[in-house]
């Protein structure tokens, strides 16, 4: 950590604040995944820095949740037009953060960010309230929702302005105000956003982003008295910190966490479609989504056919430099994380599974300005116990496990087999089987014959250790407001 910062060399992030951007004494570095040196400076806020975005927003509150819809839709729009005639800019800057290709950040960050704004400007305009009689009492009941407050979110470091602008959108569209902490490791398109927000017309205080550790400006945010609502995606173990620190206050969660996402593939399966799709649900963006297939479940009598054009396939999928749009995957996000990944495939190892391809495997040649950078080639294991921790814990990378199954049951019962249920994706053309198997996995999303499809307006989150809420069109309606059933006698 640095706290002395050298304008020339490195770009120096500020706290937007009020409508202001601010600037602090202390920082963090800020690393180029692909090169693994240091290219960013990022604000290392602390409760000061919280207390002053918290008050902003409640400044801000009273006028911006006086606007109607259609009037918060209008601004929202407005950003998301200027943050489209940006996308070149906020792709080329994300990519160098996160360490995934530019044509990933061009063709699935950046304009689902975009669209984000658009969606909530627009389905906010939808929502109806409910209404009853009671004639036998002369009375008549409705319901009103209004927004909570100041919205405090935290968003994560694999998808930074995609699952941000999720959180944001709903938020603001519901005529909440706002105080945002990206991922300290992920945070320049966050700023960047910031840039655009006055001539998008969102007044000062509207949208506030504090830069900072989870520890320090994280904890100073979900412990504030006066931020009733908390959305946050991450780890699991920082949401139970966040569950702690926000039940003396009775807060709103929303808490979209880890997966070990089961694939099913049945003998029936159209394989090619699964052998491709598969690939790319376990591998796309390095791994790094939570929404990623780790561990695959081949019907015995297809298992070997399965597994040999897979890995031959995974060999296909090129890692490089994220600037190289012929390569699939760039950089895992740090050095920590990277060395985290390859202790479950040593892990693998020394309990005897078997490593068909990537890491350890295959030779990975890097451009030379690549070679400190932290790349992994996807990578295939075989052979692992269902008790491993390479089963049982999110790894968070380009590692897949892939093992046989016998019939309905012991590929439910092995889907099911950990503590996570975020999504699992089923393959068979058995139309009856599609749906027993969905209605069994423990999951809050599971596709069929496909993967990643996702309609804005159905619910996001998972079960069990994956989280608690729901969000998305109507969820996030409710989610982000509050109801109050008015009752009038006559």
């Amino acid at each position: 950590m640095s706290k002395t910062v050298d304008h020339r060399t490195h770009l120096v992030l500020e706290n937007y604040i009020g409508g202001k951007f601010v600037p602090v004494s202390r920082h963090i570095d800020s690393y180029d995944p692909s090169t693994g040196e240091v290219y960013c400076k990022v604000p290392d806020s602390g409760t000061d820095e919280v207390e002053a975005a918290v008050q902003a927003a409640k400044e801000a509150f009273p006028d911006w949740s006086a606007r109607s819809p259609a009037e918060r839709g209008q601004v929202m729009n407005k950003l998301a037009d200027l943050m489209e005639a940006h996308l070149e800019e906020f792709a080329q800057a994300e990519s160098r953060d996160q360490g995934k290709t530019v044509v990933f950040a061009r063709t699935v960050d950046v304009p689902r960010a975009v669209y984000n704004f658009r969606f909530f400007a627009s389905s906010v305009l939808h929502h109806t309230t409910d209404c009853s009689t009671m004639d036998h009492l002369g009375c008549i009941n409705y319901t009103v929702r209004s927004p909570v407050g100041v919205a405090g979110l935290i968003s994560p470091w694999n998808l930074p302005l995609y699952l941000l602008t999720w959180k944001i959108a709903p938020a603001v569209a519901t005529g909440n105000t706002v105080v945002a902490k990206p991922s300290e490791m992920t945070s320049v398109t966050a700023w960047m956003m910031c840039k655009l927000l006055e001539e998008a017309g969102f007044p000062p205080g509207v949208v506030n982003m504090v830069f900072g550790t989870g520890p320090r400006a994280g904890d100073a945010l979900v412990g504030h008295p006066d931020v009733p609502l908390v959305s946050f995606t991450g780890s699991t173990a920082t949401a139970q910190r966040i569950t702690e620190r926000s039940a003396p206050f009775c807060k709103k969660l929303s808490l979209e966490l880890g997966g070990k996402n089961p694939a099913i593939i049945f003998s029936d399966a159209d394989l090619d479609q699964a052998v491709t799709t598969t690939v790319r649900s376990s591998f796309s963006n390095q791994g790094e989504i939570c929404l990623c297939t780790s561990r695959i479940y081949v019907e015995r009598s297809i298992y070997p056919e399965f597994l040999k054009r897979f890995v031959a396939a995974t060999r296909e999928w090129k890692t490089g430099s994220p600037s190289d749009p012929d390569n699939d995957n760039g950089a895992l996000v740090s050095r920590e994380h990277l060395e985290k990944v390859r202790s479950f495939v040593t892990l693998a190892r020394s309990e005897g599974a078997t490593v068909l391809c990537g890491e350890g495997k295959d030779p990975l040649v890097l451009p030379e300005r690549n070679a400190n950078g932290y790349f992994l080639r996807p990578t295939v294991i075989t052979g692992v116990a269902e008790s491993s921790r390479v089963m049982q814990d999110e790894i968070f990378g380009p590692v897949v496990c892939v093992n046989p199954f016998d019939g309905e049951d012991e590929a439910v019962d092995k889907g099911n087999g950990v503590r996570y249920g975020l999504a699992a994706t089923v393959w068979t053309r058995d139309v009856g089987r599609v749906h027993r198997v969905a209605r069994r996995l423990e999951a809050g999303l599971v596709w069929t014959n496909c993967w990643l499809v996702r309609d804005l307006n159905l619910p996001f989150g998972g079960v069990k250790s994956s989280g608690v809420g729901r969000e998305g069109g109507r969820d996030s309606y409710h989610f982000f407001t509050e109801v109050k059933t008015i009752t009038v006698k006559h």
